[in-house]
């Protein structure tokens, strides 16, 4: 293969990488989840939430296997987790703020 030396101005360089930086940010922003949540979780699912520290623990207490995950106030939800019963999750995130346990 040719090798082709080019040209390039810093300010080429520069335009170049500020361009792909925000559209590798827009994609992350854009980016949707890959299971929407649905109703809030019911009261079977015991929540404690530390939201300070940006954590939160549920327990199953429901009798039977649920599907459910953290919804965020402001950042990405969580992932849908299966958990049985009397199964204990801790949950955490890095941005926004708690918003709920959903159904998924």
């Amino acid at each position: 293969m040719l090798s082709i030396p080019v040209r390039c101005s810093a300010r080429a360089v520069m335009s170049a990488f500020a361009a792909a930086t925000l559209m590798a940010a827009m994609s992350l922003v854009t980016a949707a989840p890959a299971v929407a949540a649905g109703d809030t979780a019911p009261a079977c699912i015991a929540r404690d939430v530390i939201k300070q520290e940006k954590r939160a623990w549920t327990t199953n207490n429901c009798g039977r296997r649920m599907h459910i995950q953290l919804v965020v106030k402001n950042g990405p939800d969580g992932r849908c987790w299966s958990t049985s019963p009397g199964e204990r999750l801790e949950w955490k995130w890095g941005m926004g703020s708690y918003g709920r346990i959903a159904l998924c």
